[in-house]
């Protein structure tokens, strides 16, 4: 089975972590700081908070901001369900904005309209959570502009985008936006395994975040609230977690990291080479905006509604997956699982998102993928859609 992505460890990657193994520090030592200078230097942020995933790095970030019960987070429907999950955890509202035809990223026509009717009902967002949907960024500025006029905060799902830039920017320099969050999840772009990072450039929601991270105790005295009773002292002064990354999760980041502009190029030369493949097939390949370079962490198709035959959505996904291929579907629009439904959301509130999980499969992409390989799954796919 080809799987739609896959780690790449290196030896040199082994090395670090066996070098931190041996070393006096496994959790809390001097690799963690050393990965984030290095992240924060690389998309040009002045700070970074690593922690345990990417969810947990929503989820502070929204705490950050002071998302609490009575307000409303907005996203994406076309994501995984951390994006909108991150408010149910502060006691916040979740709703969701359809998703531009094109990027498949939330739309900011369709932000503009949801926001006019919301301060019409006094139920504006105070969060809104734009996804960078298989490395793509969204049109940040635009969104950035709609957040001066209606008050909201941004915080960036850049789960998929690490290594991407935006208008000439890295993503994570946090132009546009108040934090940006990273994934590291082994099938993103690079891996800790298990992690994420918040990035900002705001001094007070980065030590916020760093407060959070780690069961709300700080050892600075000039937060703590009694004076010190000894060298051992500290403090609990917030509702915190243990979100905490540790050293040998950073140091296999790190020697990732090295690599990272080296697998979004590789990345851009294999979906090219698709796009050429497939340039025959009734199919749409993912098309690109020229104010971005995308991450390319997925190569999602849709298959095109007026192809006629035995092959339907389900048929096509069904004898890749018979042949070998291991496509997935990214993602279920999040207001459709059971969970949600629960919340009162229902299929069809945004028929953009509808259209786009009737249609979109992901194919393999990864950076150690050969030519064969992808000769293979093209095969594949030409012999199910009998082209």
């Amino acid at each position: 089975m080809i799987p739609y992505g896959r780690q790449d460890i290196t030896l040199a990657d082994v090395e670090a972590v066996v070098q931190v193994l041996r070393s006096d520090f496994l959790t809390q030592g001097p690799a963690v700081p050393e990965f984030e200078r290095a992240v924060a230097k690389k998309v040009h942020a002045r700070h970074a908070v690593a922690m345990s995933s990417a969810t947990a790095a929503l989820h502070t970030a929204c705490l950050a901001l002071d998302l609490g019960p009575g307000d409303w987070l907005w996203t994406s429907p076309i994501t995984f369900v951390a994006s909108s999950n991150c408010a149910l955890y502060c006691g916040a509202w979740v709703d969701f904005v359809d998703i531009d035809p094109r990027t498949y990223n939330l739309c900011p026509k369709a932000l503009e309209r949801k926001l006019v009717e919301a301060r019409r009902l006094g139920r504006l967002p105070k969060v809104v959570v734009p996804v960078h949907l298989c490395g793509q960024p969204c049109d940040l500025a635009r969104i950035h502009e709609l957040a001066q006029e209606y008050g909201f905060k941004i915080i960036e799902d850049a789960s998929h985008a690490i290594g991407g830039r935006y208008r000439g920017q890295p993503i994570g320099s946090c132009r546009y936006s108040d934090i940006t969050v990273f994934s590291f999840h082994p099938v993103k772009i690079i891996t800790t395994a298990e992690g994420g990072m918040a990035m900002t450039n705001d001094d007070a929601l980065a030590e916020k975040m760093a407060l959070l991270r780690s069961h709300g105790i700080t050892r600075n005295p000039t937060l703590m609230e009694r004076e010190q009773e000894g060298a051992w002292y500290y403090e609990q002064i917030a509702l915190g977690f243990n979100y905490r990354m540790t050293d040998l999760q950073a140091a296999l980041g790190l020697s990732q990291l090295h690599r990272v502009d080296a697998y979004v190029a590789r990345r851009h030369e294999l979906a090219a080479r698709y796009d050429r493949l497939f340039a025959s097939f009734p199919l749409a390949t993912p098309w690109q905006h020229p104010d971005g370079y995308s991450g390319r962490h997925l190569y999602v198709i849709r298959l095109r509604p007026s192809h006629s035959g035995k092959t339907s959505h389900r048929q096509v996904f069904d004898e890749l997956r018979d042949a070998g291929i291991g496509v997935n579907l990214h993602y279920i629009p999040v207001y459709r699982q059971p969970y949600y439904e629960k919340l009162g959301f229902s299929a069809g509130m945004c028929p953009e998102a509808e259209r786009y999980y009737e249609e979109a499969i992901t194919l393999p992409l990864f950076p150690t993928m050969s030519e064969e390989q992808q000769d293979q799954v093209v095969s594949a796919l030409k012999k199910v859609l009998g082209v």
